[in-house]
């Protein structure tokens, strides 16, 4: 007996479907139109063909802060990642110490993103700040404003903060979805917590911590209020990420020609790694 599939539920699916496109297409296609004409006020504009492309792909400045954001990506995948895995795993399970850890745990994420770049911003200051007190305690000069590499690491130390919890809550639910049945199959065989960990838990998780891993990196990667608001891109350019240089270029500047190409790049930049991610995860899955 052939069994026929029932394709009626998209006809609901399809308005909001066609509502995302057509929101997303428009400011596409202004970009992509803006991304090869030179525009001098509204009403004049010359086609340039690919001459912003050439330009930003030879611009130092967003060569450096293209480096400089991958680097900061990937330090926080580094410890994000492995940091929510562990808070997931010490995290109970059940009653009322279950509830009140899921809300603890997502305070974090409840705070706009300025809101945390100034809390960050007052708790890093050596006057009134704790973190900032507790350093000069330490008998550690710590300056954020004015010392590159402690601009640096506070950025990385705020993000850390401000979105472990998500891969955290991914990661819980991940692990409330394994069946109970694997856990007592290993309590037979007398396995080990890191045997139950790595044979049980993190399979299981994978799929979880790819969606952790893509939107961890998609949103590191177009980072913005935060570092702005903490340290405004400095010391120097030491946090300026591209998101920053973007934004400087097209209203600082007003080059919206070069920073619709810039933009363009941008995008392409984050599929293409958000494609690597995937197909590499999935290939090692399949390997398994």
């Amino acid at each position: 007996m052939t069994k026929v599939e029932n394709n009626k539920a998209w006809w609901l699916v399809m308005p909001v479907f066609l509502i995302v496109a057509f929101s997303a297409i428009i400011p596409l296609m202004t970009v992509v139109n803006y991304s090869v004409q030179d525009i001098f006020d509204p009403y004049t504009r010359y086609f340039v063909g690919t001459e912003w492309f050439k330009q930003v792909m030879t611009d130092s400045r967003l060569h450096d802060a293209l480096i400089r954001q991958f680097i900061y990506s990937f330090t926080i995948l580094a410890i994000e990642i492995p940091l929510g895995i562990a808070v997931a795993l010490m995290m109970p399970t059940k009653g009322r110490g279950a509830s009140l850890a899921l809300i603890l745990v997502a305070i974090p994420l409840l705070i706009p993103w300025n809101v945390v770049g100034t809390i960050w911003q007052i708790f890093g200051r050596a006057d009134i700040g704790l973190f900032g007190a507790m350093m000069a305690e330490l008998g550690i000069n710590y300056n954020y404003a004015s010392e590159p590499m402690h601009a640096w690491l506070t950025v990385v130390l705020m993000d850390v903060w401000h979105w472990t919890p998500l891969v955290a809550l991914l990661c819980y639910s991940g692990l409330r979805a394994i069946p109970e049945v694997y856990y007592q199959a290993a309590r037979i065989d007398k396995a080990s917590r890191w045997a139950v960990f790595r044979y049980i838990q993190l399979p299981k998780l994978t799929n979880v911590l790819i969606i952790g891993v893509l939107l961890r990196f998609m949103d590191s990667f177009m980072i913005y209020t935060e570092p702005f608001v903490l340290t405004g891109g400095g010391p120097g350019t030491s946090t300026t990420f591209l998101s920053q240089s973007l934004v400087q270029q097209a209203i600082g500047q007003f080059d919206l020609g070069p920073a619709a190409a810039f933009s363009l790049v941008y995008f392409l930049i984050i599929l293409l790694v958000c494609w690597v991610f995937y197909t590499t995860i999935m290939n090692m899955q399949k390997d398994k």
